[in-house]
This record gives C-alpha cells, sequence and structure tokens, in this order.
C-alpha cells in the first residue's frame, strides 16, 4: 500500500536548505527541518557591491546530511525503513566547475577558499558584460539560438556565469571538467557518482537556462560558443547531449549515503529540478494558472498543453521548454529579481540607525539595548503591512521601481536600478513602503500582460512561497492591482513537497506526476478577489509606473 511508504523532498533555497518527509499516499507531511548555510549567514565569499554572490559547496552537502538525518529521528524507525525515493530541488541558475571525478573544485584543497571555484548563485550577477555580448553575438547567426530563453540571455544563467568565471580566473579554468548546475550535482552526489560524465542533466536547468533544445539536438554547436570567446572552444563535448524529466531516476541511493542517512539501499534518487518549478507541482499549479512563487525574488511557472501552444514563443521570458515542469507539457518561466529582497533591503534601511546607534548611545545598558533592537526587527514589517494597508490608493502620489536587483523578466536586464518618484517632504516610510510594494505588484503584471500580448491566456493566479502565506495586505494588493483573483496554497512548503511528489513518481509510486499531485497535494486556505473600487485607481497608477519605468531604463541605456 502507498500509505505505508514515504519519500524525501529536499529544498535547496537562497539561505538555507529544508527536508520533509512525506506520505506518498496521502501527502502528510510526517517530519521536516532545516539547516541555515553557515558560510552563507557569515557573509564569506560575498560582495554585495559588486553583485558576487557564491556559496560553497559544503553548506550544501552539511545541509543535506543534516536535515535528513533530523527529518529521520522524528520520524521513526518504522520511517526510515520505508523511505522509497529522495528528490531535491534548488535555486538556478547555481552552477560550479568541477573536475574530472564530478567533485566541485571548492571541496579540493588548492581551491577551497576561492569563490571563483564554488557554486554562482542565481543572484550573481558579476557575467552582465558576458550576457550581453551573449545577446549580441547571437544576432549573428542565421539560427536564433536564443528563441527558447525569450531571445535575451541572462546574467544569471549558465554560458555568462561559465565565461565570467572562466576569464576572470585561470587557475579555475584549466581545472575545470564540466560546468553542472546544483540541482543536477546533488543526485550524482547521492548516487555516488565518480566520474563527471555520468551526471544526469535534468531537462528543466538545461532548457531554461542553459539553451539546450530538442530542436538543437542539444546544445547550440561548438562554432556558437569558440566565436563567442576561444576560452569556450570545445565546451560543449563537455556537457551530454540528453537530459531528463524530472519525473525519471537519477539512479539508486549509494551505500556510502545510505549507510550515513540510516535507510536502505534502493532508495531511488530522482532528477533534480529548479525549486520554482517544483513548488509549482507542489502547489499543484493547473494549465494557464500562473503559480508565482514569491520569496527573496519570484518565479512564475505556468504550463499549457504542448498540442495547444506549439509556434508560441514568448519574448523576454525565462524560457519556454517541454517537459520542465509537467512531463508531456510546455513549462515556462518567468520573474522577478528582488520581491522579497525589495522589502528586505527597505527594512535594512530603516534598521540602520537601530542596529547601528541604540547599542552605542550610553542611554541604556547592552542588555536593554540589544533587547530594544530585537524587538522592533521582529515588530518592523508587519507595522509597515499594517500602516501602509490602511491608506487608500489615490491616482497621485510616490511611484516606486522595484529594479533593486535589475529586471529578469519580461526583458532581462540586469543594469536596470530601482527608484523612487514624486517624493515630497510630506513622504514618510509608510508611504515609500506601500509604494514599493506597488511596485512590485505593477512588476508582476507587466508578466502576465506580456503572456497575454503574445497568445499565452493567463486565467488565475496561485500563491506559493513564505509571502503569500503571511502577507494578506500584499496579496490584497497583487490581486487588486491584476484584476483577478489569486488563490494561496496551503502548504508552506510548496518546493519540499513538489519534490516529494517527483520522488514518488520517479520511484514508480505514481505512473503520473499529476497523479501524484492529486493524491499529496494539501489544497488550497485561502482566496483573495479583486475590490471594484480600488481595480481602476491602480490600473492609472500602473499607468503612471509604466511610464516612470521607461523613464528609467531610457537612463541606464
Amino acid at each position: 500500500m502507498i500509505s505505508n511508504k514515504y519519500v524525501i523532498g529536499v529544498d535547496y533555497g537562497t539561505d538555507s536548505v529544508r527536508s520533509v518527509i512525506v506520505n506518498a499516499g496521502t501527502g502528510e507531511e510526517v517530519a521536516a527541518s532545516v539547516f541555515y548555510y553557515p558560510r552563507w549567514k557569515a557573509g564569506l565569499y560575498c560582495n554585495a557591491a559588486e553583485n558576487q554572490f557564491r556559496q560553497h559547496p559544503l553548506d550544501y552537502v552539511e545541509g543535506l546530511e543534516s536535515t535528513i538525518k533530523e527529518c529521520l529521528k522524528k520520524a521513526g524507525a518504522d520511517v526510515a525503513a520505508n523511505v522509497k525515493a529522495i528528490s531535491i530541488d534548488t535555486t538556478g541558475s547555481t552552477p560550479v566547475a568541477v573536475n574530472a571525478e564530478g567533485t566541485p573544485l571548492a571541496l579540493l584543497p588548492e581551491f577551497a577558499e576561492n569563490p571563483n571555484a564554488m557554486f554562482v548563485l542565481w543572484k550573481d550577477h558579476t557575467a552582465v558584460k558576458e550576457a550581453a555580448e551573449i545577446n549580441q553575438h547571437a544576432t549573428k547567426f542565421d539560427v536564433n539560438y536564443l528563441k527558447f530563453v525569450g531571445g535575451i540571455y541572462s546574467s544569471e544563467w549558465f554560458w555568462s556565469k561559465l565565461l565570467r568565471i572562466f576569464r576572470a580566473d585561470a587557475s579555475v579554468r584549466n581545472a575545470t571538467a564540466s560546468w553542472v548546475e546544483h540541482c543536477d550535482w546533488i543526485p550524482f552526489l547521492l548516487t555516488g557518482g565518480k566520474n563527471v560524465k555520468d551526471i544526469k542533466r535534468g531537462v528543466c536547468s538545461a532548457g531554461h537556462k542553459s539553451l539546450w533544445s530538442e530542436e538543437f539536438n542539444g546544445f547550440p554547436p561548438d562554432e556558437f560558443f569558440s566565436s563567442l570567446d576561444p576560452l569556450l572552444t570545445g565546451f560543449t563535448a563537455k556537457l551530454p547531449s540528453d537530459t531528463y524529466t524530472a519525473s525519471e531516476q537519477a539512479g539508486v541511493i549509494s551505500e556510502e549515503w545510505a549507510l550515513k542517512l540510516g535507510i536502505p539501499s534502493d532508495v531511488v534518487i530522482g532528477i533534480g529540478a529548479f525549486d520554482a518549478h517544483m513548488g509549482a507541482v507542489g502547489g499543484q499549479i493547473e494549465p494557464y494558472y500562473l503559480s508565482k512563487v514569491m520569496g527573496t525574488s519570484t518565479c512564475d511557472m505556468l504550463v499549457a498543453p504542448s498540442a495547444e501552444v506549439a509556434g508560441t514563443l514568448v519574448g523576454g521570458i525565462c524560457g519556454q521548454v517541454n517537459g520542465s515542469i509537467i512531463p508531456g507539457m510546455i513549462g515556462m518561466e518567468a520573474g522577478q529579481s528582488a520581491f522579497g529582497d525589495a522589502y528586505a533591503w527597505f527594512k535594512n534601511v530603516l534598521l540602520w540607525p537601530v542596529k547601528n546607534m541604540i547599542g552605542s548611545s550610553g542611554v541604556v545598558d547592552n542588555d536593554i539595548a540589544d533587547a530594544l533592537i530585537a524587538d522592533i526587527e521582529s515588530r518592523i514589517m508587519r507595522e509597515l503591512n499594517d500602516k501602509a494597508a490602511a491608506i487608500e490608493p489615490e491616482a497621485d502620489g510616490e511611484i516606486a521601481i522595484e529594479w533593486l536587483n535589475g529586471r529578469r523578466t519580461p526583458d532581462a536586464n540586469q543594469m536596470l536600478k530601482g527608484a523612487f518618484i514624486g517624493l515630497d517632504l510630506g513622504t514618510d516610510a509608510i508611504k515609500m513602503y506601500r509604494s514599493l510594494v506597488e511596485a512590485t505588484c505593477f512588476g508582476a503584471k507587466k508578466i502576465v500582460d506580456r503572456f497575454i500580448e503574445q497568445g499565452i491566456p493567463v486565467k488565475g493566479l496561485i500563491g506559493l512561497g513564505g509571502v503569500a502565506k503571511k502577507s494578506p495586505f500584499i496579496m490584497q494588493m497583487m490581486s487588486d492591482v491584476m484584476n483577478m483573483p489569486i488563490r494561496i496554497h496551503k502548504s508552506e512548503q510548496t518546493c519540499a513537497i513538489g519534490a516529494a511528489m517527483f520522488a514518488a513518481t520517479a520511484a514508480g509510486l505514481y505512473d503520473r506526476v499529476e497523479d501524484a499531485m492529486d493524491a499529496m497535494g494539501q489544497g488550497f486556505d485561502a482566496e483573495y478577489h479583486p475590490n471594484p473600487d480600488r481595480v481602476a485607481v491602480y490600473a492609472d497608477r500602473y499607468a503612471s509606473y509604466s511610464k516612470a519605468s521607461a523613464e528609467i531604463e531610457a537612463l541606464y541605456k
């Protein structure tokens, strides 16, 4: 009986990794565990001023072992003995240089402290110049090799990051046998891989970020890359031409990892995928409903039957790939480079004097100062949301542009910057915050508009992730701005639950991932509907935002 079988979903986020054990028959979450990356938390290997964000593979490996072991301890021996499969999702594009054994270079003594030998996190924008070169270079070819990634290549993606690292660091370049996405490396690790040629690449990462396509019989030809920069000559030969959907098996767990974790030696390891893609499945995505995974950034996922959208290409998104979310459907991805990150930035601006001055004021002792700082920090976002929600929108007023980390879609441009427009002496922190929330909602509407303008209907919205669960104010504004309903999924861990659904499918417990979704899905617990009195006001403000954002973009051309 499936109800006596268990699967593990592992979700690698930007700040932490979470594992869950799920009953494969019912979808019940049996145990969960979170591990915050210690090196990342300490700010190591990153330089925000240069948009450099790197993560050490040890943070990933230690987190994998810690969270799964803790889950198994909570669940008990009977559950551990009946674990059937593990699947993982990760951020992306987050690639790393590996040697011939498939080992990330940062795990070798000579590269242990070299950021260029570590995983280049999705939000790393050091490759802006390389992305621009790829976009210009692509215009020289009769075949449009960028057409399945929205026509614009991003600095957040595989090839631009590879070229940046190769140009910046000869020692890493000379030691690199291949360049591997995080979501493809963890399954290789769990199956005990020792040869880089055995790494199975998921169609999710390859299609959306690496220019792989069935139409090209794999990656673009070597000429495309070698004529871009001779440093890339022959590199496609180091990458496999075959890819796999996340419903397939990467292999079986290695004896080493089975013993280390305390689970059976026949546990299936599924093909990995990006967090938002598995999160959309965990959030029970439906055709033509935009599933918005809302965290530090947003990833917006849409699926459509292949036969219905054949030949339709949406410009300026993060790709459309057959089977990347649900096998047999076209998976389309868009998103915003800063969403929760924009709110966190504003919070940190307001907290600067609190954190840096109260403790040294001399008015209160250290213990009271620490308590005050902690209290204010814990309350500030709740207060901002409550006060901002009490303000009725007006056609006039402050307008914000949310490009604090550049723009992901539509039309990727990581050179763009955020802005506030229309400030005066009556502008306060609440009004600025409200305008920033509006901007993130307006940026989300730009994505919906692009899909609709180019022939892909959007029937409604599905909200997933921390912001969707925790902020009714933001979700109501999202519904008002979009003028469409948004359902909020019950699960707070849709990415990890989605990984568990794929694990159950890879293990053969379900024939299709849709069947796993039906059996294991937790449903929805909230729904927001547009407020008719506000829809027209937001339409006017959206027009002002559109005009202002065009002016800001013109400044950075």
